[in-house]
Protein backbone atom coordinates (compact mmCIF):
# COMPACT_ATOMS: atom_id res chain seq x y z
CA UNK A 1 0.00 0.00 0.00
CA UNK A 2 1.30 3.46 -0.81
CA UNK A 3 0.29 5.02 2.37
CA UNK A 4 2.29 2.44 4.65
CA UNK A 5 5.14 3.58 2.39
CA UNK A 6 4.34 6.86 3.52
CA UNK A 7 4.34 6.27 7.65
CA UNK A 8 7.98 6.24 8.37
CA UNK A 9 8.54 9.17 6.32
CA UNK A 10 6.26 11.44 7.64
CA UNK A 11 6.31 10.00 11.28
CA UNK A 12 9.06 11.94 12.82
CA UNK A 13 8.53 15.62 11.28
CA UNK A 14 4.65 15.28 12.18
CA UNK A 15 4.99 14.82 15.79
CA UNK A 16 6.54 18.48 15.93
CA UNK A 17 3.50 19.96 13.55
CA UNK A 18 0.32 19.02 15.41
CA UNK A 19 -0.90 18.01 18.83
CA UNK A 20 -0.66 14.29 19.60
CA UNK A 21 -3.89 13.59 19.33
CA UNK A 22 -4.67 14.58 15.92
CA UNK A 23 -1.24 13.73 15.01
CA UNK A 24 -2.21 10.02 15.62
CA UNK A 25 -5.43 10.10 14.39
CA UNK A 26 -3.58 11.20 10.88
CA UNK A 27 -1.38 8.74 11.01
CA UNK A 28 -3.62 5.68 12.01
CA UNK A 29 -5.36 6.56 8.82
CA UNK A 30 -2.65 7.48 6.84
CA UNK A 31 -3.19 4.92 4.58
CA UNK A 32 -6.61 5.33 4.04
CA UNK A 33 -6.20 9.00 3.38
CA UNK A 34 -3.73 7.65 0.70
CA UNK A 35 -6.04 5.84 -1.40
CA UNK A 36 -9.05 8.52 -0.76
CA UNK A 37 -6.38 11.25 -1.17
CA UNK A 38 -4.71 9.43 -4.73
CA UNK A 39 -7.69 8.76 -6.62
CA UNK A 40 -9.70 12.44 -5.98
CA UNK A 41 -6.74 14.93 -6.79
CA UNK A 42 -7.14 16.08 -10.07
CA UNK A 43 -7.37 12.14 -11.62
CA UNK A 44 -10.78 11.12 -11.09
CA UNK A 45 -12.55 13.45 -9.72
CA UNK A 46 -8.52 11.09 -11.67
CA UNK A 47 17.77 19.04 -24.40
CA UNK A 48 17.64 16.47 -26.76
CA UNK A 49 19.22 13.45 -27.09
CA UNK A 50 23.23 14.72 -27.28
CA UNK A 51 22.16 17.13 -30.11
CA UNK A 52 25.07 17.12 -32.34
CA UNK A 53 26.30 20.78 -32.21
CA UNK A 54 28.62 20.87 -35.10
CA UNK A 55 27.36 21.46 -38.41
CA UNK A 56 26.64 18.50 -40.80
CA UNK A 57 27.93 15.55 -38.35
CA UNK A 58 25.72 12.73 -37.33
CA UNK A 59 25.71 10.55 -34.39
CA UNK A 60 23.30 7.18 -33.94
CA UNK A 61 22.37 6.79 -30.40
CA UNK A 62 20.86 3.61 -30.06
CA UNK A 63 17.98 3.21 -32.59
CA UNK A 64 17.76 6.79 -33.49
CA UNK A 65 19.67 8.97 -35.67
CA UNK A 66 20.17 12.80 -35.08
CA UNK A 67 21.34 15.19 -38.03
CA UNK A 68 22.23 18.95 -37.81
CA UNK A 69 22.77 21.37 -40.73
CA UNK A 70 22.18 24.72 -41.34
CA UNK A 71 20.08 25.93 -44.73
CA UNK A 72 21.99 27.85 -47.16
CA UNK A 73 18.83 29.20 -48.39
CA UNK A 74 17.94 31.13 -45.06
CA UNK A 75 21.18 30.84 -42.46
CA UNK A 76 18.56 29.12 -40.07
CA UNK A 77 19.56 25.54 -38.11
CA UNK A 78 17.84 22.32 -38.95
CA UNK A 79 17.27 18.88 -37.24
CA UNK A 80 16.36 15.65 -38.41
CA UNK A 81 15.18 13.20 -35.67
CA UNK A 82 12.96 10.13 -35.35
CA UNK A 83 12.53 10.52 -39.04
CA UNK A 84 11.51 13.79 -38.64
CA UNK A 85 12.53 17.35 -39.61
CA UNK A 86 12.58 20.54 -37.26
CA UNK A 87 14.04 23.89 -37.00
CA UNK A 88 16.28 24.60 -34.22
CA UNK A 89 15.95 27.02 -32.30
CA UNK A 90 18.96 28.25 -29.60
CA UNK A 91 19.77 31.26 -27.77
CA UNK A 92 23.36 31.93 -26.28
CA UNK A 93 22.07 33.51 -22.75
CA UNK A 94 19.92 29.89 -22.51
CA UNK A 95 22.46 27.11 -23.76
CA UNK A 96 20.14 24.85 -21.54
CA UNK A 97 17.65 25.25 -23.90
CA UNK A 98 16.17 24.39 -27.35
CA UNK A 99 13.20 24.67 -29.30
CA UNK A 100 12.39 21.79 -32.25
CA UNK A 101 10.14 23.21 -34.55
CA UNK A 102 7.56 21.91 -36.57
CA UNK A 103 4.60 23.98 -38.93
CA UNK A 104 1.67 21.37 -38.76
CA UNK A 105 -1.84 22.05 -40.29
CA UNK A 106 -4.30 20.03 -38.36
CA UNK A 107 -7.39 21.11 -36.69
CA UNK A 108 -7.44 24.36 -38.27
CA UNK A 109 -5.47 24.42 -41.44
CA UNK A 110 -6.77 28.49 -41.85
CA UNK A 111 -4.02 29.65 -39.46
CA UNK A 112 -0.13 30.16 -39.28
CA UNK A 113 0.67 27.04 -36.51
CA UNK A 114 4.08 25.86 -34.86
CA UNK A 115 4.50 22.53 -32.77
CA UNK A 116 7.72 20.64 -31.17
CA UNK A 117 9.41 20.44 -28.29
CA UNK A 118 11.18 22.57 -25.44
CA UNK A 119 14.39 20.56 -25.07
CA UNK A 120 16.29 20.77 -21.93
CA UNK A 121 19.68 19.21 -21.24
CA UNK A 122 18.72 17.70 -17.83
CA UNK A 123 16.58 15.69 -20.09
CA UNK A 124 13.03 17.50 -19.73
CA UNK A 125 11.06 17.69 -23.56
CA UNK A 126 7.83 19.70 -22.89
CA UNK A 127 5.54 19.82 -26.17
CA UNK A 128 4.09 23.01 -27.42
CA UNK A 129 1.24 23.52 -30.07
CA UNK A 130 0.52 27.63 -31.22
CA UNK A 131 -2.23 28.63 -33.12
CA UNK A 132 -2.30 32.49 -34.81
CA UNK A 133 -5.46 34.13 -34.18
CA UNK A 134 -8.01 34.06 -37.15
CA UNK A 135 -8.48 37.71 -36.52
CA UNK A 136 -5.69 40.17 -37.03
CA UNK A 137 -2.75 38.10 -35.76
CA UNK A 138 -0.68 41.01 -36.11
CA UNK A 139 -2.21 42.67 -33.15
CA UNK A 140 -3.36 39.93 -31.50
CA UNK A 141 -2.80 39.56 -28.19
CA UNK A 142 -0.47 36.43 -26.88
CA UNK A 143 -2.35 33.58 -24.54
CA UNK A 144 -0.60 30.67 -22.93
CA UNK A 145 -3.00 27.80 -21.92
CA UNK A 146 -2.03 25.14 -19.75
CA UNK A 147 -4.44 22.60 -18.03
CA UNK A 148 -3.95 21.11 -14.67
CA UNK A 149 -4.17 18.05 -12.88
CA UNK A 150 -1.64 17.90 -12.20
CA UNK A 151 -0.44 15.63 -14.92
CA UNK A 152 -2.99 16.31 -17.65
CA UNK A 153 -2.13 17.97 -20.97
CA UNK A 154 -3.19 21.14 -22.07
CA UNK A 155 -4.44 19.13 -25.64
CA UNK A 156 -7.89 18.71 -23.28
CA UNK A 157 -8.40 22.30 -23.46
CA UNK A 158 -7.52 22.31 -27.10
CA UNK A 159 -9.35 19.46 -28.77
CA UNK A 160 -11.93 19.45 -25.81
CA UNK A 161 -12.62 23.13 -24.55
CA UNK A 162 -11.60 26.25 -26.27
CA UNK A 163 -9.01 25.07 -29.12
CA UNK A 164 -9.56 25.85 -32.69
CA UNK A 165 -11.49 21.92 -33.20
CA UNK A 166 -13.26 19.96 -31.33
CA UNK A 167 -12.87 15.97 -30.88
CA UNK A 168 -15.65 13.99 -32.91
CA UNK A 169 -16.42 10.52 -33.77
CA UNK A 170 -15.15 8.95 -31.10
CA UNK A 171 -11.67 10.38 -31.66
CA UNK A 172 -11.50 9.47 -35.58
CA UNK A 173 -11.96 13.35 -36.61
CA UNK A 174 -12.15 17.07 -35.74
CA UNK A 175 -14.63 19.94 -36.29
CA UNK A 176 -14.72 23.28 -36.42
CA UNK A 177 -14.93 25.03 -33.07
CA UNK A 178 -16.79 28.97 -34.29
CA UNK A 179 -16.09 29.78 -30.42
CA UNK A 180 -12.34 29.19 -30.17
CA UNK A 181 -10.24 31.20 -28.00
CA UNK A 182 -7.97 31.87 -31.17
CA UNK A 183 -10.23 33.78 -32.27
CA UNK A 184 -8.78 36.71 -31.09
CA UNK A 185 -5.47 35.52 -29.63
CA UNK A 186 -2.89 34.01 -30.69
CA UNK A 187 -2.44 31.06 -28.50
CA UNK A 188 0.11 28.38 -27.20
CA UNK A 189 -1.11 25.22 -25.63
CA UNK A 190 1.54 23.89 -23.67
CA UNK A 191 2.37 20.70 -21.73
CA UNK A 192 3.80 21.01 -18.76
CA UNK A 193 5.19 19.89 -16.17
CA UNK A 194 7.62 17.03 -18.01
CA UNK A 195 5.93 13.28 -18.64
CA UNK A 196 2.86 15.25 -19.66
CA UNK A 197 0.53 14.60 -22.63
CA UNK A 198 3.28 14.47 -25.74
CA UNK A 199 6.06 15.92 -22.79
CA UNK A 200 8.76 13.04 -21.95
CA UNK A 201 11.90 12.63 -19.84
CA UNK A 202 14.94 10.91 -21.82
CA UNK A 203 16.49 10.66 -18.56
CA UNK A 204 14.44 9.59 -16.44
CA UNK A 205 13.91 13.48 -15.10
CA UNK A 206 10.65 14.63 -13.15
CA UNK A 207 8.80 17.76 -11.72
CA UNK A 208 6.92 17.49 -9.15
CA UNK A 209 6.84 21.24 -7.72
CA UNK A 210 5.55 24.42 -9.17
CA UNK A 211 7.97 26.43 -8.65
CA UNK A 212 10.54 24.40 -10.81
CA UNK A 213 8.20 25.06 -13.82
CA UNK A 214 8.18 28.58 -13.80
CA UNK A 215 11.81 28.87 -15.06
CA UNK A 216 11.26 26.54 -17.77
CA UNK A 217 7.82 28.23 -18.64
CA UNK A 218 10.32 31.46 -19.03
CA UNK A 219 13.10 30.14 -20.93
CA UNK A 220 10.55 28.35 -23.42
CA UNK A 221 8.66 32.20 -23.90
CA UNK A 222 11.67 33.61 -24.30
CA UNK A 223 13.36 31.26 -27.24
CA UNK A 224 9.71 31.28 -28.88
CA UNK A 225 9.38 35.10 -28.81
CA UNK A 226 13.29 35.36 -29.75
CA UNK A 227 12.48 33.20 -33.18
CA UNK A 228 8.54 34.80 -33.63
CA UNK A 229 9.23 38.51 -32.96
CA UNK A 230 5.78 39.04 -34.14
CA UNK A 231 4.25 38.02 -31.09
CA UNK A 232 6.23 40.00 -28.83
CA UNK A 233 4.92 43.27 -28.48
CA UNK A 234 1.52 42.34 -27.35
CA UNK A 235 0.33 42.12 -24.28
CA UNK A 236 0.82 38.58 -22.70
CA UNK A 237 -1.64 36.62 -20.57
CA UNK A 238 -1.38 33.36 -18.72
CA UNK A 239 -4.69 31.32 -18.83
CA UNK A 240 -4.76 28.13 -16.69
CA UNK A 241 -7.43 25.73 -15.58
CA UNK A 242 -7.81 23.65 -12.23
CA UNK A 243 -4.73 22.93 -10.81
CA UNK A 244 -3.13 25.37 -13.22
CA UNK A 245 -4.93 27.97 -10.75
CA UNK A 246 -1.41 26.96 -8.86
CA UNK A 247 1.41 26.47 -11.51
CA UNK A 248 0.46 29.79 -13.16
CA UNK A 249 0.99 32.00 -10.21
CA UNK A 250 4.14 30.92 -9.91
CA UNK A 251 5.30 30.88 -13.22
CA UNK A 252 3.72 34.52 -13.41
CA UNK A 253 6.26 35.61 -10.53
CA UNK A 254 9.08 34.21 -12.26
CA UNK A 255 8.32 36.25 -15.67
CA UNK A 256 7.05 39.22 -13.45
CA UNK A 257 11.10 38.77 -11.68
CA UNK A 258 12.80 38.40 -15.13
CA UNK A 259 11.27 40.94 -16.57
CA UNK A 260 12.30 43.80 -13.62
CA UNK A 261 16.15 42.76 -13.84
CA UNK A 262 15.54 43.35 -17.46
CA UNK A 263 14.51 46.35 -16.78
CA UNK A 264 17.65 47.14 -14.26
CA UNK A 265 19.76 45.94 -17.02
CA UNK A 266 18.07 46.17 -20.67
CA UNK A 267 19.68 43.92 -23.34
CA UNK A 268 18.92 43.60 -26.65
CA UNK A 269 19.26 39.80 -26.20
CA UNK A 270 16.28 39.27 -24.52
CA UNK A 271 12.73 39.95 -24.95
CA UNK A 272 10.78 41.73 -21.88
CA UNK A 273 7.51 40.18 -21.99
CA UNK A 274 4.44 42.20 -21.77
CA UNK A 275 2.61 40.16 -18.55
CA UNK A 276 -0.78 41.87 -19.01
CA UNK A 277 -2.66 39.03 -16.48
CA UNK A 278 -3.01 35.91 -15.09
CA UNK A 279 -6.22 33.91 -15.66
CA UNK A 280 -7.41 31.53 -13.14
CA UNK A 281 -10.05 28.71 -14.81
CA UNK A 282 -11.88 27.16 -11.63
CA UNK A 283 -8.44 26.70 -10.11
CA UNK A 284 -6.79 25.56 -6.67
CA UNK A 285 -5.23 28.81 -5.52
CA UNK A 286 -5.27 29.34 -2.19
CA UNK A 287 -6.64 25.76 -0.36
CA UNK A 288 -6.75 26.95 3.37
CA UNK A 289 -10.15 28.80 2.10
CA UNK A 290 -11.12 27.03 -0.91
CA UNK A 291 -11.22 23.35 1.39
CA UNK A 292 -13.27 24.91 4.11
CA UNK A 293 -16.11 26.14 1.17
CA UNK A 294 -16.51 22.40 0.53
CA UNK A 295 -19.39 21.88 2.45
CA UNK A 296 -20.79 25.13 2.12
CA UNK A 297 -20.89 24.27 -2.09
CA UNK A 298 -21.99 20.40 -1.66
CA UNK A 299 -24.81 21.87 0.78
CA UNK A 300 -25.91 25.47 0.63
CA UNK A 301 -24.87 25.87 -2.91
CA UNK A 302 -26.94 26.03 -6.41
CA UNK A 303 -26.65 22.09 -6.95
CA UNK A 304 -26.93 21.05 -3.63
CA UNK A 305 -25.63 16.93 -3.32
CA UNK A 306 -27.41 16.33 -0.21
CA UNK A 307 -31.10 17.28 0.39
CA UNK A 308 -30.71 18.39 4.14
CA UNK A 309 -27.93 21.44 4.32
CA UNK A 310 -28.15 20.28 8.24
CA UNK A 311 -28.15 16.37 7.77
CA UNK A 312 -25.60 13.77 9.02
CA UNK A 313 -23.02 13.88 5.87
CA UNK A 314 -23.14 17.80 5.82
CA UNK A 315 -22.38 17.62 9.79
CA UNK A 316 -19.69 15.05 9.39
CA UNK A 317 -18.56 17.41 6.26
CA UNK A 318 -18.22 20.89 8.46
CA UNK A 319 -16.68 18.83 11.37
CA UNK A 320 -13.65 17.98 9.07
CA UNK A 321 -13.01 21.39 8.37
CA UNK A 322 -11.15 22.56 11.10
CA UNK A 323 -8.69 19.84 10.93
CA UNK A 324 -7.75 20.37 7.58
CA UNK A 325 -7.80 23.91 7.64
CA UNK A 326 -5.40 23.50 10.84
CA UNK A 327 -3.43 21.45 8.71
CA UNK A 328 -2.90 23.64 5.56
CA UNK A 329 -1.86 26.61 7.59
CA UNK A 330 1.05 24.89 9.40
CA UNK A 331 2.07 23.89 5.60
CA UNK A 332 1.64 27.48 4.86
CA UNK A 333 3.66 28.28 7.70
CA UNK A 334 6.77 26.04 7.34
CA UNK A 335 6.30 25.41 3.68
CA UNK A 336 7.71 22.02 4.08
CA UNK A 337 6.87 18.83 2.64
CA UNK A 338 6.10 17.18 5.90
CA UNK A 339 3.72 19.09 6.80
CA UNK A 340 1.97 19.88 3.21
CA UNK A 341 1.95 15.88 2.20
CA UNK A 342 -0.70 15.43 5.23
CA UNK A 343 -2.36 18.47 4.68
CA UNK A 344 -3.43 16.80 1.28
CA UNK A 345 -3.78 13.81 2.08
CA UNK A 346 -6.47 14.50 4.85
CA UNK A 347 -8.21 17.07 3.02
CA UNK A 348 -8.54 15.34 -0.20
CA UNK A 349 -9.49 11.92 1.67
CA UNK A 350 -11.80 13.91 4.26
CA UNK A 351 -13.60 16.35 2.33
CA UNK A 352 -13.86 15.01 -1.45
CA UNK A 353 -13.18 11.19 -0.22
CA UNK A 354 -17.48 11.02 1.03
CA UNK A 355 -18.58 13.15 -2.01
CA UNK A 356 -16.91 10.14 -4.72
CA UNK A 357 -19.27 7.56 -3.02
CA UNK A 358 -22.55 9.65 -4.13
CA UNK A 359 -21.79 8.80 -8.07
CA UNK A 360 -21.89 12.28 -9.29
CA UNK A 361 -19.61 14.06 -11.67
CA UNK A 362 -17.36 16.07 -9.36
CA UNK A 363 -16.46 18.60 -12.55
CA UNK A 364 -20.52 18.83 -12.89
CA UNK A 365 -22.24 18.44 -10.20
CA UNK A 366 -25.31 18.48 -12.14
CA UNK A 367 -24.85 14.92 -14.02
CA UNK A 368 -23.66 11.48 -12.84
CA UNK A 369 -20.26 10.07 -13.35
CA UNK A 370 -20.59 6.27 -14.87
CA UNK A 371 -16.81 5.18 -15.39
CA UNK A 372 -17.78 1.83 -17.27
CA UNK A 373 -19.74 4.39 -19.56
CA UNK A 374 -17.88 7.93 -19.28
CA UNK A 375 -14.26 6.69 -18.32
CA UNK A 376 -12.03 7.56 -15.12
CA UNK A 377 -12.80 11.37 -15.72
CA UNK A 378 -16.34 10.89 -16.37
CA UNK A 379 -15.97 12.70 -19.70
CA UNK A 380 -15.72 9.99 -22.49
CA UNK A 381 -14.21 12.56 -24.95
CA UNK A 382 -10.72 12.02 -22.72
CA UNK A 383 -10.44 8.89 -24.71
CA UNK A 384 -11.29 9.98 -27.67
CA UNK A 385 -8.66 12.61 -27.51
CA UNK A 386 -5.75 9.84 -26.66
CA UNK A 387 -7.41 8.05 -29.39
CA UNK A 388 -6.82 10.91 -32.37
CA UNK A 389 -3.34 12.00 -30.44
CA UNK A 390 -1.97 8.81 -31.14
CA UNK A 391 -2.72 8.50 -34.74
CA UNK A 392 0.19 7.87 -36.01
CA UNK A 393 -0.04 10.35 -39.12
CA UNK A 394 -1.06 13.27 -36.48
CA UNK A 395 2.31 12.55 -33.94
CA UNK A 396 4.72 13.01 -37.43
CA UNK A 397 2.75 16.06 -38.49
CA UNK A 398 3.04 17.65 -34.64
CA UNK A 399 6.82 16.63 -34.69
CA UNK A 400 6.27 13.75 -31.87
CA UNK A 401 8.08 10.07 -32.32
CA UNK A 402 5.98 8.10 -33.44
CA UNK A 403 7.08 5.96 -30.76
CA UNK A 404 5.55 7.51 -27.82
CA UNK A 405 2.48 7.45 -26.66
CA UNK A 406 -0.08 9.99 -25.76
CA UNK A 407 -2.18 9.52 -22.40
CA UNK A 408 -4.73 12.50 -21.55
CA UNK A 409 -3.85 12.38 -17.45
CA UNK A 410 -1.10 11.22 -16.11
CA UNK A 411 -1.45 9.43 -12.58
CA UNK A 412 2.13 9.38 -11.79
CA UNK A 413 2.77 12.65 -12.43
CA UNK A 414 -0.48 13.50 -10.62
CA UNK A 415 0.91 11.46 -7.33
CA UNK A 416 4.18 12.70 -7.44
CA UNK A 417 2.95 16.06 -6.96
CA UNK A 418 0.69 14.81 -4.23
CA UNK A 419 3.33 13.26 -2.47
CA UNK A 420 5.24 16.97 -2.63
CA UNK A 421 2.27 18.59 -0.60
CA UNK A 422 2.36 21.03 -3.91
CA UNK A 423 -1.09 22.08 -3.83
CA UNK A 424 -1.56 22.67 -0.57
CA UNK A 425 1.18 25.93 -0.79
CA UNK A 426 -0.97 29.39 -1.12
CA UNK A 427 0.03 30.48 -4.70
CA UNK A 428 -2.35 33.30 -4.07
CA UNK A 429 0.53 34.80 -1.78
CA UNK A 430 2.56 35.30 -5.06
CA UNK A 431 -0.43 37.65 -6.76
CA UNK A 432 -0.49 40.93 -4.71
CA UNK A 433 2.96 42.16 -5.47
CA UNK A 434 1.75 41.57 -9.79
CA UNK A 435 -1.84 42.93 -8.93
CA UNK A 436 -0.31 45.96 -7.00
CA UNK A 437 2.13 46.84 -10.26
CA UNK A 438 -0.75 46.91 -12.49
CA UNK A 439 -0.66 43.23 -14.01
CA UNK A 440 -4.44 42.18 -13.99
CA UNK A 441 -6.11 39.30 -12.08
CA UNK A 442 -9.19 37.40 -13.17
CA UNK A 443 -10.92 34.49 -11.96
CA UNK A 444 -13.55 32.53 -13.41
CA UNK A 445 -15.47 29.31 -11.88
CA UNK A 446 -18.67 27.62 -13.09
CA UNK A 447 -20.93 27.46 -10.76
CA UNK A 448 -21.90 23.51 -11.15
CA UNK A 449 -18.25 22.73 -10.34
CA UNK A 450 -17.54 20.79 -7.14
CA UNK A 451 -13.76 20.29 -7.08
CA UNK A 452 -12.85 24.14 -7.19
CA UNK A 453 -16.07 25.80 -6.54
CA UNK A 454 -17.27 29.18 -7.67
CA UNK A 455 -17.78 29.53 -3.55
CA UNK A 456 -14.37 29.10 -2.45
CA UNK A 457 -12.62 31.10 -5.40
CA UNK A 458 -14.98 34.41 -4.86
CA UNK A 459 -13.74 34.18 -1.01
CA UNK A 460 -9.74 33.97 -1.58
CA UNK A 461 -10.15 36.53 -4.48
CA UNK A 462 -11.67 38.91 -1.61
CA UNK A 463 -9.63 38.22 0.92
CA UNK A 464 -6.10 38.63 -1.61
CA UNK A 465 -4.18 41.59 0.49
CA UNK A 466 -3.70 43.80 -2.67
CA UNK A 467 -4.49 47.80 -2.82
CA UNK A 468 -7.82 46.60 -4.53
CA UNK A 469 -8.86 44.50 -2.31
CA UNK A 470 -11.37 47.05 -0.06
CA UNK A 471 -12.87 48.11 -2.94
CA UNK A 472 -13.68 44.47 -4.27
CA UNK A 473 -14.87 43.44 -0.69
CA UNK A 474 -17.41 46.32 -1.10
CA UNK A 475 -18.47 45.61 -4.67
CA UNK A 476 -21.77 43.86 -5.77
CA UNK A 477 -22.20 41.30 -8.24
CA UNK A 478 -23.28 42.47 -11.19
CA UNK A 479 -25.00 40.53 -14.27
CA UNK A 480 -23.07 39.61 -17.33
CA UNK A 481 -24.77 39.42 -20.67
CA UNK A 482 -22.84 38.23 -23.91
CA UNK A 483 -22.36 40.51 -26.23
CA UNK A 484 -24.06 38.26 -29.46
CA UNK A 485 -26.14 36.12 -27.60
CA UNK A 486 -27.40 38.36 -24.98
CA UNK A 487 -27.38 35.40 -22.89
CA UNK A 488 -27.24 36.48 -19.39
CA UNK A 489 -23.82 34.08 -18.63
CA UNK A 490 -23.20 34.86 -14.54
CA UNK A 491 -22.45 37.43 -11.93
CA UNK A 492 -19.04 39.74 -12.23
CA UNK A 493 -17.37 41.02 -9.10
CA UNK A 494 -14.81 43.89 -10.23
CA UNK A 495 -12.48 46.76 -8.72
CA UNK A 496 -10.32 48.70 -10.47
CA UNK A 497 -11.10 50.69 -13.59
CA UNK A 498 -14.09 52.45 -12.50
CA UNK A 499 -16.43 50.91 -14.91
CA UNK A 500 -14.11 51.62 -17.66
CA UNK A 501 -12.06 48.41 -18.04
CA UNK A 502 -12.47 45.24 -17.35
CA UNK A 503 -10.85 45.73 -13.80
CA UNK A 504 -7.73 45.17 -11.74
CA UNK A 505 -9.11 42.61 -10.46
CA UNK A 506 -12.46 40.80 -11.36
CA UNK A 507 -14.08 37.68 -10.37
CA UNK A 508 -16.81 36.08 -12.57
CA UNK A 509 -19.35 33.18 -11.54
CA UNK A 510 -20.10 31.66 -14.99
CA UNK A 511 -24.03 30.05 -14.35
CA UNK A 512 -24.70 26.48 -16.17
CA UNK A 513 -21.25 25.75 -16.51
CA UNK A 514 -19.20 23.28 -14.35
CA UNK A 515 -15.15 22.58 -14.50
CA UNK A 516 -14.31 23.37 -18.05
CA UNK A 517 -16.64 26.21 -18.56
CA UNK A 518 -15.42 26.80 -22.26
CA UNK A 519 -17.12 23.04 -22.54
CA UNK A 520 -19.99 23.84 -20.84
CA UNK A 521 -21.05 27.59 -22.04
CA UNK A 522 -18.45 28.05 -25.26
CA UNK A 523 -19.97 31.44 -26.38
CA UNK A 524 -19.58 32.97 -23.00
CA UNK A 525 -16.70 31.86 -22.47
CA UNK A 526 -14.79 32.87 -25.64
CA UNK A 527 -17.30 36.54 -25.01
CA UNK A 528 -15.48 36.60 -21.09
CA UNK A 529 -11.90 36.09 -22.29
CA UNK A 530 -12.48 38.42 -25.23
CA UNK A 531 -13.41 41.21 -23.56
CA UNK A 532 -11.13 40.42 -20.51
CA UNK A 533 -8.11 40.71 -23.72
CA UNK A 534 -9.59 43.75 -25.08
CA UNK A 535 -10.17 45.24 -21.35
CA UNK A 536 -13.88 46.11 -21.72
CA UNK A 537 -16.02 45.88 -18.87
CA UNK A 538 -17.49 42.38 -18.71
CA UNK A 539 -20.63 43.22 -16.63
CA UNK A 540 -23.41 45.28 -17.27
CA UNK A 541 -23.92 48.73 -15.08
CA UNK A 542 -26.07 48.41 -11.89
CA UNK A 543 -29.13 49.92 -13.14
CA UNK A 544 -29.17 47.42 -16.48
CA UNK A 545 -28.12 44.45 -13.49
CA UNK A 546 -31.51 45.59 -11.75
CA UNK A 547 -33.49 45.48 -14.00
CA UNK A 548 -32.51 42.29 -16.24
CA UNK A 549 -32.84 40.51 -12.37
CA UNK A 550 -36.35 42.18 -11.60
CA UNK A 551 -37.20 40.90 -15.08
CA UNK A 552 -36.07 37.36 -14.48
CA UNK A 553 -37.62 37.13 -11.44
CA UNK A 554 -40.78 37.48 -13.04
CA UNK A 555 -40.60 35.50 -15.68
CA UNK A 556 -39.43 32.81 -12.66
CA UNK A 557 -42.33 33.41 -11.17
CA UNK A 558 -44.58 33.02 -14.23
CA UNK A 559 -43.57 29.31 -14.87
Amino acid sequence: MRGSLLLPLLAIPFANAFPANEQQSILANIAEYTELASSVFGGVPHAIEDTVRKIGKTVSKGKDVVEKWTSHVNGRDYLRQHGLVYELVTHHLFAKYQLRVTEPTLCDSSVQQYSGYLDITDGKHLFFWFFESRIDPENAPLVLWLNGGPGCSSSTGLLFELGPCNIADEGTNTTYNKYSWNTHANVIFLDQPVNVGYSYSSDGSKVDTSPVAGQDVYAFLELFLQRYPEYSKAPFHIAAESYGGTYAPNIASVIYKNNKELALAPTSDLTTINLASVILANGLTDPYIQMASVPDYVCNGPFPVYDDPEGPECSALRMKVPTCQRLIKSCYSSNSRFACVPAALYCWGQLFGPLQQTGLNPYDVRKTCDKQKDGPLCYKQMGWIETWMNNPANKKALGVNPERNFESCNMEVNQAFMFQGDGMHNAGALLPELVNDGIKLLVYAGNADMMCNYMGNERWVEALPTVFQSEFAASDPLLWVTTQGGLVAGEVRSAGGDGFTAGNVTFVNVWNAGHMVPYDQSEAALDLITRWIMDVPISVNATESALIREAKDILDRLE
